[in-house]
């Protein structure tokens, strides 16, 4: 990282199909998200929706940070950043005060100190938006009251910001889990057990994911359709923070989802779930590693999503995708690199027919050797004024 430029997250990194992460997960990932999908809603059994109460409006992704317990406190400005910092004290008073760790009590509490750490965590959430977005936070409760009135803006002024429906809304989906299969998941593990919001030491890209516990990789999602909750992305997502964990700290075996408005926990084994997404051209070591080499070599400059990278950048990374390319051995598949099975019709060129329809995908991408090569959208009228040894790039890997 050049300069002291800021990493670049999982997120960011994921959120364009030409940059090198998504590249990489686009190839090594043959089978999509299609499959994984299918096997989530076979899971995904519920009896009753969390419905939007009315005053949430907007506030819906407020909500969904809030109900992941893991929000970040910054802040700018000195106003702001002192009442983030009696946030924060007064958020961990609360937490340690209703004792939420131990197992020998129940989840529920009092009505009164569920709505008041709501409210913490609704403000809480507030300022993580701050911390990822400035556009964003603009917009957000929080901003307006402290740019109205910066004097009289304090810890009891925020923590009356947040509508009584969004109060409301986060103790619904916590009284859900106090009655569903978190209750169980608590109930069989320790606090010591459980590793909040863990992040990935050495990774030459910052992610961090909500939960570990006993092993199990879990996101949370506030999804008000959470059917559909598993997108690509999400997937893609869950896999960068397994590829992360290069050391195996965390001793990940299992993924999962716990959909918060459904009360739904679907797992996957990681052998099962990399399985889904068609991960069958290395084992999973393997593919720890040369995901840590992609990021190594990719990162010494930051290849974002707006694709600015130096022409020098642009080939080495080009080389670099095309060197960890996996191959497909004689008489293997080209998609997923599995053996051919033998066939009394002549030579096969697919394993399955489920390959030989996403290779069509896979090489209208690029993918695939024998695919053309992706172009990027056209540039707009308006361009940039960038600096000469910069040009506008693919970061794609060439056909072979």
């Amino acid at each position: 990282m050049n300069g002291g430029s800021p990493v670049m997250s999982l997120v960011d990194a994921l959120r364009s199909p030409h940059t090198p992460v998504r590249r990489f997960l686009d190839r090594e990932l043959s089978a999509g998200a299609k499959p994984l999908r299918a096997s989530y809603r076979a899971q995904h059994r519920a009896d009753h929706v969390l419905l939007l109460p009315p005053g949430v409006g907007t506030e819906a992704g407020t909500v969904g940070t809030a109900i992941e317990l893991t929000a970040g406190i910054s802040g700018t400005g000195p106003r702001l950043h002192t009442v983030g910092g009696e946030l924060a004290a007064r958020l961990t008073e609360t937490v340690r005060r209703l004792d939420l760790d131990n197992r020998d009590l129940p989840l529920d509490r009092a009505q009164d100190e569920e709505e008041d750490l709501a409210r913490l965590l609704i403000a809480a959430a507030w300022y993580q938006v701050l911390a990822r977005t400035e556009i964003g936070f603009a917009f957000t409760p929080l901003a307006e009251a402290a740019l109205a009135d910066p004097a009289a803006f304090t810890l009891p002024r925020l923590l009356a910001l947040p509508h009584p429906d969004l109060v409301a809304d986060v103790t619904a989906q916590l009284h859900h889990a106090a009655h569903g299969p978190l209750e169980a998941l608590r109930a069989r593990t320790r606090p010591g057990n459980c590793t909040g919001g863990p992040t990935f030491a050495g990774a030459r890209i910052s992610a961090d994911a909500d939960l570990v516990v006993d092993g199990l990789l879990l996101d949370f999602k506030s999804a008000r359709r959470p059917l559909a909750e598993m997108t690509q992305r999400t997937a893609w997502q869950l896999t960068g923070y397994l590829l992360l964990d290069a050391t195996d700290r965390y001793r990940i075996d299992t993924v999962g989802l716990y959909l918060t408005r459904s009360a739904v926990l679907a797992t996957w084994p990681v052998d099962d779930y990399l399985a889904l997404l068609g991960a069958c051209r290395r084992d999973f070591t393997e593919l720890r590693q040369v995901f840590a080499e992609l990021l190594d070599g990719s990162q010494r400059r930051q290849p974002d999503a707006r694709f600015y990278a130096p022409r020098k950048d642009a080939a080495r990374i080009r080389k670099l995708l095309q060197r960890l390319a996996p191959a497909a051995e004689p008489g293997c598949c080209p998609v997923c690199t599995q053996p051919l099975p033998d066939s009394t019709r002549g030579t096969r060129t697919f394993c399955t027919p489920w390959c030989r329809g996403r290779a069509q995908t896979l090489r209208r991408r690029g993918l695939l050797p024998t695919g053309p090569v992706p172009l990027l959208p056209a540039p707009r009228k308006q361009r940039l004024d960038l600096p000469a040894d910069v040009e506008i790039v693919d970061l794609t890997v060439l056909p072979g």
